[in-house]
Order: C-alpha cells, then sequence, then structure tokens
C-alpha cells in the first residue's frame, strides 16, 4: 500500500464499493503516487476548516484548495467509523475495477443533503496500470530522480502545441538554461474535443521541434474552478520537480515555483520566425489562430496552416477531428408525445441512407422502450436512466463514425445535456432537435390514446399534463409540426445537417 499504509486484515471483507467521478478519481491517482503530498487521502472537516480560515491543513501544513471525496447518503449508511473492519469504501474505476480502499474516518453531510462527503487516508489496492501509454504515467518521486540537476521548466501541456507555444517553450528554456519538464493531463476520457490518448500523442509529434524534455502523463482533471485548478497544477508541477512554470496564470505562486508568464507571439512574414507581437510591424505580423479558428478549419475540412501548425501535429488532430462530414454524429430529437418526432426521424433516417455515405441506426423512443429498457418505469430517475442508455448506445455509434437518430421524449434538461456530453466524449457531433409542436396540437393527434387517459386520470406521469417538460434553450434547430409537413420537416433537418457540414446529400438518379 502506498502512503506507508497497511491494510487490517479483512478490512476489506464485506466493504461498499463507489466509482467517484472523474476530477474525483484524479485526485485520487495523484494521491495515490505522492503528487499531492503532503496529503495521504480525502480531506476531513477538520482539515476543510483549517483550510478555509487559515489557508492551511489542520496540523498547520500550508495547502490550497480542498480535496475532498462526495458519496451518495445511502453508502455512507453502511459505513461504522467505529468499527476500523467495517470503515473501508473501495474505490473503483470507470469499468468497477478495484483499484484503492479509504479508510474513512470522518464523515458530514452535503449543503444538498443527499450525499455525504467522506474524509481519511487511501492506499491502493490491485495492480493500478489500466488504460493507454501506461509507461508515461511515473510517480514524482521516479521523475525526480530521471531530471539533471538544475532548473527545471514545466509545461502542463493540456491542448496541443502549436509553433507560437513551441516558439515560446524554446525561447523560456533558453532563457533559464534549464530542462524542460511536460506534463500532459490525462485525468478525462476527452481534453476540449480530444481524447487524453490523442493529447499525447499530438505532444510527441511536437517533439522533435521542442528542446530536450522529459514528458510525463498525470492524470490531472478539471473541476469546474480555473483558479483552483490552476492552483493544485502548480502543487503537481512541483512535485513532480520543477522549479518553474510556463503559464498565462499570474496567481501561481507558491510550491517553491517561479512561473513565467505566457506572452503572445507573432509570425513574421519577413522571415518566417515567431516573435514578441510587439516587435512585429503590424504589416509584416500575422497572429496565432484561435482554438475556435482551428476547430473551424478542422471541421470544414481544410488543412492548417503549415506557418502555425507542424505536419506531424496536423496529421494527428485530423485523425482525430476529421472533417464533421466523415465524423460521427447523434442527432437526438426532443419533444412532446404526439409532436411529430418518430415521423421525422424515420423520414431522415431514410433520407440519410439513400446516400450510402454513413452507417444509420434509428433510436427510436417506443422500440428503445421495449428492446433496451424495459424493466424502467416513468418516474422522473427512470427517464433519466432511458435517456442515458439511449445516449451511450448514440455515443458509440458514432464513435465508430455512423449516424444515431434518437427521439424519445427527454423531458429533461440535464439528461439531454448528458447525451450531449458522451457524443462529445466520443469525438462526435450532437445536433438536438426540438419538435416544438403545442400540447393542444399533441392532444388532438393523440394517435396512441395516452393523453385521452391522462385526462380521465388512468394515466400518471404524462409528459405535458402531469409531468414537466422542460423545454430546450439550447437547440440547434426548432421545428412545430403544426403546420409543417413531414416532408419538409425532414428537408428542415437535412437542410441544417448540409449547411453545417454535417452531411453531403447525395442521391442516386433515377
Amino acid at each position: 500500500m502506498s502512503n506507508g499504509w497497511v491494510l487490517p486484515e479483512g478490512i476489506l471483507g464485506e466493504a461498499p464499493a463507489y466509482t467517484p467521478r472523474p476530477f474525483e478519481l484524479a485526485d485520487l491517482e495523484l494521491l495515490l503516487t505522492g503528487a499531492y503530498a503532503p496529503l495521504t487521502g480525502f480531506m476531513t472537516r477538520a482539515d476543510l476548516t483549517s483550510l478555509r480560515r487559515e489557508g492551511r491543513l489542520a496540523d498547520g501544513t500550508e495547502w490550497s484548495v480542498p480535496v475532498t471525496l462526495r458519496i451518495p447518503r445511502a453508502l455512507a449508511d453502511q459505513l461504522d467509523l467505529e468499527n476500523p473492519l467495517r470503515r473501508a469504501l473501495v474505490l473503483t474505476d470507470g469499468e468497477s475495477a478495484p483499484i484503492a480502499v479509504c479508510d474513512v474516518t470522518d464523515m458530514w453531510p452535503a449543503n444538498d443533503g443527499a450525499a455525504v462527503f467522506v474524509g481519511g487516508r487511501v492506499g491502493r489496492i490491485g495492480d493500478g496500470g489500466r488504460g493507454p501509454f501506461q509507461r508515461l504515467r511515473r510517480d514524482p518521486a521516479e521523475v525526480r530522480g530521471m531530471l539533471p540537476p538544475g532548473r527545471v521548466l514545466c509545461v502542463i501541456a493540456d491542448r496541443p502545441l502549436h509553433r507560437p507555444q513551441l516558439a515560446e517553450i524554446a525561447h523560456a528554456v533558453r532563457t533559464l538554461n534549464g530542462h524542460l519538464l511536460i506534463l500532459i493531463p490525462v485525468g478525462e476520457s476527452s481534453v476540449g474535443y480530444l481524447p487524453a490518448e490523442v493529447l499525447v500523442r499530438t505532444i510527441f509529434a511536437a517533439r522533435d521541434r521542442m528542446p530536450p524534455a522529459t514528458i510525463v502523463a498525470v492524470p490531472m482533471a478539471s473541476r469546474g474552478d480555473e483558479f483552483g485548478d490552476a492552483l493544485l497544477r502548480s502543487q503537481v508541477a512541483a512535485a513532480y520537480g520543477a522549479t518553474h512554470l510556463l503559464s498565462s496564470n499570474s496567481t501561481l505562486a507558491g510550491n517553491g515555483l517561479r512561473v513565467l508568464l505566457s506572452r503572445e507571439l507573432a509570425y513574421d512574414n519577413r522571415d518566417g520566425q515567431w516573435r514578441w507581437r510587439d516587435d512585429v510591424p503590424p504589416r509584416n505580423r500575422r497572429l496565432a489562430l484561435t482554438g475556435a479558428e482551428i476547430d473551424d478549419l478542422l471541421d470544414r475540412g481544410f488543412p492548417l496552416p503549415e506557418w502555425h501548425t507542424p505536419p506531424a501535429v496536423a496529421k494527428e488532430l485530423v485523425r482525430a477531428r476529421p472533417a464533421r462530414r466523415h465524423r460521427g454524429l447523434v442527432v437526438f430529437f426532443t419533444g412532446l408525445s404526439g409532436a411529430g418526432k418518430s415521423t421525422i426521424a424515420r423520414g431522415l433516417a431514410d433520407a440519410l441512407r439513400e446516400t450510402g455515405e454513413r452507417t444509420v441506426t434509428l433510436l427510436d423512443g417506443d422500440v428503445v422502450r421495449r428492446e433496451l429498457t424495459s424493466e424502467l418505469g416513468y418516474s422522473a430517475a427512470d427517464r433519466d436512466a432511458n435517456v442515458r442508455r439511449i445516449g451511450w448506445v448514440a455515443a458509440e455509434i458514432a464513435r465508430h463514425r455512423g449516424v444515431a437518430i434518437c427521439c424519445p421524449i427527454a423531458p429533461y434538461a440535464a439528461a439531454r445535456e448528458q447525451a450531449r456530453d458522451m457524443a462529445l466524449a466520443a469525438g462526435a457531433g450532437f445536433v438536438l432537435v426540438h419538435v416544438a409542436t403545442p400540447l393542444q396540437i399533441c392532444e388532438q393527434r393523440d394517435r396512441k390514446g395516452l393523453y385521452a387517459r391522462a385526462r380521465a386520470g388512468t394515466l400518471r406521469g404524462m409528459t405535458g399534463v402531469d409531468d414537466p417538460y422542460e423545454e430546450p434553450t439550447n437547440a440547434d434547430l426548432v421545428l412545430d409540426t403544426t403546420d409543417l409537413s413531414v416532408a419538409d420537416s425532414v428537408q428542415e433537418v437535412l437542410h441544417h445537417l448540409i449547411e453545417s457540414g454535417w452531411v453531403e446529400l447525395r442521391r442516386p438518379t433515377a
């Protein structure tokens, strides 16, 4: 076990298991490797209280950001803090494989009352070696032993390195006369639109353009707090032996690091060199492409300019993010029962199949209920579970560059967003179509007789009657089929997909 902790015999026995959230899994791995030293586990209430009041842990050790673990209340009820053999919590990865155990010594309720925070030291169980590029996931102590003496400049490469970033890194290394340490965050299934393994490949594709470097994959993940994330990154960089950190964030002092602030460079047309922006006259200046501009070029299938991106890096980006017309896609229809979702979806599926460009899978709401989610009811939790399953299947179809067309009611915004997130994490597109046919028109159609039963009180939980429908505020396309024919509705969707570059409609001639 890590942290010098030896598990008491029999402590695992019937210990409950839990899969933490992605950023908590990343925190767990950093705790296990010693990257969060002096922390040896998730913080207790005493640590959090001291941190908020004094900026240090309960034992007086300096620290900056909460590192906590939140679990469901029902799971917490299975733990007994008074019994050393019944306070162990097994922590598993996303595939439910055990990776660590937490010796829970403190519990307290979360503000929402539905969950509990737990604190206690952690220790590794199992082999701990899963996922691609394991050879790059070195512990801080091992990396510190590999680094040469002297200054070490750390760059946290959470995005591909293009020529302006590479030029700035080279300049900083020369200025410091130090060694380069590249830390690649791999604590999430995807970073931006890139899977973590693709990000690693892009960094290696740029290796011949940078000074000699030590490259390490580190399980860092965002917790949605830019300032907190930055402070934890500086903590990790220091643990891995960095003396300096190249960053655009000026608030990262501490942890023994000196911060070099990133500056804007410009491409000089006179000799093809990257220089500080103010050193290049405007008439000779090309500014670095923004992330949105790079995404747009990739989406449209245009090559990234060589003056900005090394060809080897561009090749990896094109492989990971091909033009939209060659990428997987989830078209997600949502709307009330009787709005016309299934009819339009079937028409769209037929039109796309005629082109033969990509495989097309229709996940109709009723068919899914029969074949995939037959055991689920119509409670809020079951409705969400139904949409999550549809979203997962659709994302896997799109991961392999097929088109998945989904048409559940999907009444709740949070579940629809989960479906979107799964598609984007799979490297696919997601188009949300709100079939916004008014309730009155849907009731007039009532092909299945559901509204009549709901109004008569023989059917409970009918969306739009006695269960809410949360109208999308971020739909890519809105259709009202009150006066719009099925054929015209299908054409509206096709037009949107063509205009946004997702499909090229080429039907065979008669």
